[in-house]
């Protein structure tokens, strides 16, 4: 089995963590990426929608359960195939909330390009912004070097 283990700077990690903790209380009560369901009959889409909600604040919890007490003595986290996929899909929602409710006005290439002066952005934007960049690095990482037990090849 595939292992990817980071080392990552406790000070720089922790106050990302900490935006990552008060947008999941924002991803309890909704999907990071609704959907048009309009079509559905209401009480199908109202247990469809429920059902991913506790996916994804599930996948979020497992993000989380990362950066427990070993982490915090040994600053590793480690990747493999068993939590790969849940890993990247926790990021991405977490990412699309921080770009809903942080970033929008920085715009989807400044996002996706990275490049901004971080001494210009006012401290509210700041902190979400480099939590979009750790969780993207993140995903990178993970695509990258388990791919294999993500696409299923």
């Amino acid at each position: 089995m595939k292992r990817i283990e980071v080392r990552l700077a406790l000070p720089m990690v922790a106050p990302l963590l900490d935006v990552i903790r008060e947008l999941s209380d924002s991803l309890r009560g909704s999907l990071a990426a609704p959907l048009a369901l309009k079509d559905l009959d209401a009480e199908f889409r109202d247990a469809w929608v429920e059902e991913l909600i506790k996916g994804q604040v599930h996948e979020v919890e497992q993000l989380l359960a990362l950066f427990d007490d070993e982490f915090f003595r040994e600053g590793v986290v480690a990747f493999d195939e068993d939590n790969a996929e849940t890993i990247v899909r926790a990021c991405a929602a977490v990412r699309l909330k921080l770009r809903e409710m942080h970033l929008a006005p920085l715009g989807d290439e400044t996002l996706e390009t990275g490049e901004v002066d971080l001494l210009a952005l006012a401290d509210s934007v700041r902190k979400p912004f480099m939590c979009y960049l750790f969780l993207a690095t993140i995903q990178e990482l993970i695509i990258q070097h388990l791919d294999e037990g993500i696409l299923g090849e």
